[in-house]
């Protein structure tokens, strides 16, 4: 006969977070500050997105707006709903997701292979461009307005901030030194304003950078328009952009994002995708604005084994 109190068996969930981080070494220039680099594609679906997938289901059903035999729907460039996918697969959600044929088909299958049901949206030409998310959420609307369906609404939802502040509660514990700068790119805005309330906690005067496709930096003051950066730069200012939590907003030349993270993989090893790219050169400008004996941070947010089927690695 078992006694005392039961322990929680682990699942596939257990996996997400503590991921790694690491000093860029090789394509940082003489007189620049420091630059680390957490390493977010060692989460179980290769991408940052299950930690703000896990805190929307979560804290729905902490709430109760979330139950048992209901389903799960929402709006997705690709790695979002491969993480909802994950995450509602291990807990027994049915997940209808909408998506893209402008999304890399490697996220398309594996929302798929998760059991997600997947509705496509055409775009044009294979791009994002300004109307296509706004299409893609109107018709996510639609279909969960329904009692037995709860709708994740990433982009107006502050759970995913709850998941995203582990990311700066790991860099915290992980940089033994103060942290200059941090900059990140922005869809729903959720990874820069968790990472923020936890970094300001510690560090009061940390410069946070908000990254976005030159081709479309509304938040810097421009207008929308076509990129082929997937998971940010929506055509818009997120709801969840809070100005207090962030100190500017920079417009990224995507090509520029392209030739940096094919460097990232053969001169440092590290293997990722089209807005990581954005992300370091982000980090570099600021590097090499603050100096040497500063650290600067950002993050790695999904493997470039996402994006092989594309031009992003080509053959």
């Amino acid at each position: 006969m078992k006694s005392g109190r039961q322990v929680k068996s682990p699942t596939a969930l257990d996996a997400i977070g503590i991921t790694p981080i690491v000093q860029l070494h090789k394509i940082v220039p003489e007189g620049s500050a420091d630059i680390f680099v957490k390493l977010e594609y060692f989460n179980p679906t290769g991408s940052y997105k299950d930690r703000m997938a896990l805190s929307m289901i979560e804290e729905a059903e902490k709430r109760g707006t979330l139950r048992s035999g209901m389903t799960v729907v929402e709006y997705t460039g690709g790695s979002t709903g491969s993480s909802l996918a994950f995450v509602c697969a291990v807990k027994g959600y049915r997940l209808v997701l909408i998506s893209s044929d402008a999304f890399a088909i490697e996220k398309l299958k594996t929302m798929k292979a998760f059991g997600a049901e997947l509705i496509i949206v055409p775009s044009v030409g294979g791009k994002t461009t300004p109307d296509l998310i706004p299409r893609m959420m109107e018709k996510a609307k639609s279909l969960a307005d329904n009692d037995d369906c709860y709708f994740t609404n990433q982009i107006h939802n502050s759970d995913i901030i709850v998941g995203h502040r582990n990311i700066g509660k790991e860099l915290l514990k992980q940089i033994d030194r103060p942290i200059d700068a941090f900059c990140g790119g922005v869809g729903t805005a959720g990874m820069l304003m968790g990472v923020s309330l936890e970094l300001r906690q510690v560090y009061p005067n940390v410069k946070i950078v908000a990254l976005e496709p030159a081709s479309s930096a509304v938040i810097s003051g421009g207008s929308p328009g076509s990129h082929d950066v997937e998971g940010i730069g929506i055509g818009a200012v997120p709801p969840l952009l809070d100005e207090r939590l962030y100190d500017e907003a920079r417009g990224i030349d995507e090509n520029e994002a392209r030739q940096r993270v094919r460097l990232l993989a053969k001169e440092e090893g590290i293997f990722a995708g089209t807005s990581s790219g954005l992300n370091v050169v982000g980090a570099l400008q600021l590097a090499k604005e603050l100096g040497e004996g500063k650290t600067v941070v950002t993050v790695a947010v999904d493997t470039g084994l996402k994006y092989l089927a594309s031009d992003l690695y080509p053959v």
